[in-house]
C-alpha cells in the first residue's frame, strides 16, 4: 500500500520542540499592558492640532460566504490605542480637556452593550462595564453614539482615516459599524460623492510654497496617468499650467473655497500615527522577538523535515504547525511557500504545487503573536543540497543582504540600507554575465528592500533616518522567471533572504539570526534528523 509522509502531527513534534525552545520565551511578559495604550493615547493627543478631535472607528466584520464571517481582526490603529478587540466601537481623543456632569474627560470609548444570546453562538463580551476597567476617561453605549447630536462643527479640525467600502449593514443591529459611520457622516457633513483624491490635491495646493510646486507637479502628472478626469478640474489644470512667475494668492484662495464647507482632515491622522508607531515600546520589542523567534523555529522545522516528495501546502502546514504550538493563533500575513518558477512570483500564495523536486523552495513567512507580526523569509533546496547555480546566485543575495543589514545602523537612511544592498546585487549579476549594465538589475530585482514590522507586517513609518527600537526587516531577492534574456540554466530560479532588524543605539540585532541564512548553515541543518521522519499515514481511500 502507498505511504503517504504528513506534517500535521501534532504530539510529537511538541514534545520534541519544547524542550529546546518553549522555556526560552514562555517566561517573558506576552501582554501588552493597560498603561501602554493609555500612554500611547496621551502621545497622539499632544500631537493633535489646536482645537481638534480624532476620531477612529474598529475594523469592520468581513463576510467570508452566506453567513459565516472571518475571525474578527481589530483595526492596528485602534487596537494601539485601545486594547479593544471587540467590533463596533469608535474612539475620540480631544487635544484639549471636555466637560460633562461627571467632570472633564480627555477621551470616549464607544462600545457594544453586552448581549446574553450573542454570547451565548459567539463568547463573552466585555461591554460598558469591562472596557472600564481599562482606563478609559469615559465609555458609553454605541447606541449612544448613533442617536447624539455630536456637535463637530466646534473643532476647527476633525483628524480621521478615510472611510473605505468593506462595511456591510447588519440588518440586526441599528447602530452597528455601519451606522455608526453613517451618523458621524451626517454630522461632518461629509459628501455621498466625496472624491479624497481631489481633496488632497486642493489640500496641498492651498498650503504649497513656491519652492514646493514643481515637486507637486510632478506628483500630480503621476496622478492623472491613473485618473484622466483630474486634467479637467479647472484649480488643478490651472495650477499645473502655472510658471515662475505667477502668484499663487488666487489658487490658494481657490481651493480654500471649494474646502470651506470641511473641517474634517483625513490626511494628518496617517503622518501621526506613523510617527507613533514606528518606534517600538520596550513591550512590543518583546511580542516582536516572540513573534520572531516562532518564525525562525518554522524555518528550523522545515529544514529538517522538508524532502522531495512534499507539496508546497504540506511545508506551509509545518510552518503553521510551529506557529500555534508555541501560541502564535495566525500568521500576520497570507503565506508565500513556492518552488521553482512559483518563487519567481512575489506575493504568490496559492502554495498548491505538488512537484518539488530538485526544485528551490521560497519560503516567506511570519507568526502573529498577540497582534504583532515577524517577516522572515528563507530560501533552501529542497534536495538538501544547492546545485551550483543556485549556490551561486544565493551568495550574491546573501552578501547583499548582510550589506543591507550592516548598513542599517543609528541615524541611517532607509534609502542608504537599499544602496548598499542594491549595489551587491548590481555586481555580482554583471560577474555571472546575467546583466551588462548595472542598471538592468531591476529585472531580476523589482521591489524594496526594508519597512517597518509590527501590528502590520508593513508597519506604518515615517521612512525617514533609522533611530533605536525601530524594528525593520532587510530582505533581498533575485528572480530568474522562465524566459528571461540569459542562459536558461538560470531560469526558475528564484531566491529571497528576509531578517527582521532590531535598530540600537550602537550596531543592528538579526532578530531572527537562529534560522539558518548561509548555504553551508542551511544544507548543515538539513541534513539534520526531524521529528515528522518516522510519522507514516496510509493513504486514504474513498469509497
Amino acid at each position: 500500500m502507498l505511504q503517504i509522509r504528513i506534517t500535521l502531527i501534532f504530539k510529537t513534534l511538541y514534545f520534541c520542540l519544547s524542550f529546546l525552545f518553549f522555556g526560552i520565551i514562555s517566561a517573558q511578559k506576552s501582554e501588552l499592558s493597560t498603561e501602554f495604550h493609555k500612554n500611547n493615547r496621551q502621545q497622539l493627543r499632544e500631537k493633535l492640532p489646536n482645537n481638534s478631535v480624532a476620531v477612529y472607528f474598529s475594523a469592520p466584520v468581513r463576510n467570508r460566504a452566506n453567513d459565516v464571517d472571518f475571525e474578527y481582526h481589530q483595526d492596528p490603529n485602534f487596537y494601539y490605542l485601545t486594547g479593544w478587540e471587540e467590533p463596533h466601537a469608535v474612539l475620540l481623543v480631544y487635544n484639549t480637556p471636555q466637560t460633562d456632569e461627571q467632570g472633564t474627560y480627555n477621551e470616549k470609548l464607544y462600545v457594544r452593550d453586552r448581549d446574553a444570546r450573542n454570547e451565548m453562538w459567539n463568547g463573552r463580551q466585555l461591554g460598558v462595564s469591562g472596557a472600564l476597567k481599562m482606563g478609559f476617561d469615559r465609555v458609553v453605549s454605541k447606541i449612544e453614539f448613533s442617536k447624539q447630536a455630536l456637535d463637530f462643527d466646534r473643532f476647527d479640525t476633525v483628524l480621521m482615516f478615510d472611510f473605505k467600502n468593506d462595511v456591510r449593514n447588519r440588518d440586526n443591529d441599528t447602530s452597528d459599524l455601519y451606522d455608526l459611520q453613517k451618523h458621524f457622516k451626517k454630522q461632518i457633513n461629509y459628501p455621498d460623492d466625496f472624491d479624497a483624491a481631489r481633496y488632497r490635491l486642493y489640500q496641498q495646493i492651498r498650503t504649497v510654497n513656491k519652492e514646493e510646486v514643481p515637486s507637486l507637479k510632478r506628483r500630480i502628472s503621476h496622478m492623472i496617468t491613473n485618473d484622466k478626469t483630474l486634467e479637467d478640474d479647472p484649480v488643478i489644470r490651472d495650477f499645473l499650467q502655472t510658471d515662475e512667475k505667477t502668484v499663487l494668492t488666487d489658487l490658494k484662495t481657490r481651493s480654500a473655497f471649494l474646502l470651506k464647507d470641511y473641517n474634517f482632515d483625513i490626511d494628518q491622522l496617517s503622518y501621526i500615527m506613523a510617527s507613533l508607531r514606528e518606534k517600538k515600546s520596550p513591550e512590543e520589542i518583546i511580542l516582536l522577538k516572540k513573534a520572531i523567534r516562532i518564525s525562525t523555529q518554522g524555518q528550523i522545522e522545515v529544514m529538517k523535515a522538508i524532502h522531495p516528495e512534499m507539496t508546497e501546502r504540506e511545508v506551509q502546514g509545518i510552518h503553521q504547525l510551529v506557529f500555534k504550538i508555541y501560541g502564535a493563533a495566525h500568521e500576520g500575513y497570507p503565506s508565500i511557500v513556492g518552488a521553482g518558477d512559483n518563487a519567481c512570483v512575489l506575493h504568490y500564495v496559492t502554495n498548491d504545487k505538488t512537484d518539488l523536486k530538485k526544485q528551490l523552495i521560497l519560503m516567506d513567512l511570519g507568526a502573529e503573536y498577540k497582534g504583532y507580526t515577524a517577516d522572515v523569509t528563507r530560501t533552501i533546496p529542497v534536495s538538501g543540497i544547492f546545485s551550483p547555480e543556485q549556490r551561486a546566485l544565493y551568495q550574491i543575495v546573501y552578501d547583499a543582504q548582510t550589506a543591507g543589514i550592516n548598513a542599517a545602523i543609528n541615524g541611517a537612511t532607509f534609502r542608504a540600507v537599499s544602496e548598499a544592498t542594491n549595489e551587491v546585487v548590481q555586481k555580482g549579476l554583471l560577474a555571472l554575465g546575467l546583466i551588462e549594465k548595472k542598471e538592468e538589475y531591476r529585472r531580476y530585482l523589482p521591489h524594496g528592500i526594508s519597512h517597518h514590522i509590527g501590528l502590520d507586517v508593513h508597519d506604518p513609518g515615517l521612512y525617514d533616518k533609522l533611530s533605536p527600537s525601530m524594528v525593520i526587516t532587510v530582505e533581498p531577492g533575485i528572480y530568474i522567471p522562465e524566459g528571461s534574456p540569459c542562459d536558461p540554466k538560470w531560469w526558475n530560479i528564484g531566491i529571497r533572504i528576509e531578517d527582521d532588524i532590531l535598530i540600537t543605539e550602537t550596531a543592528p540585532v538579526n532578530l531572527s539570526s537562529n534560522a539558518p541564512r548561509s548555504w553551508k548553515g542551511i544544507e548543515a541543518m538539513m541534513a539534520k534528523k526531524s521529528a515528522l521522519d518516522n510519522f507514516v499515514l496510509p493513504e486514504l481511500s474513498i469509497d
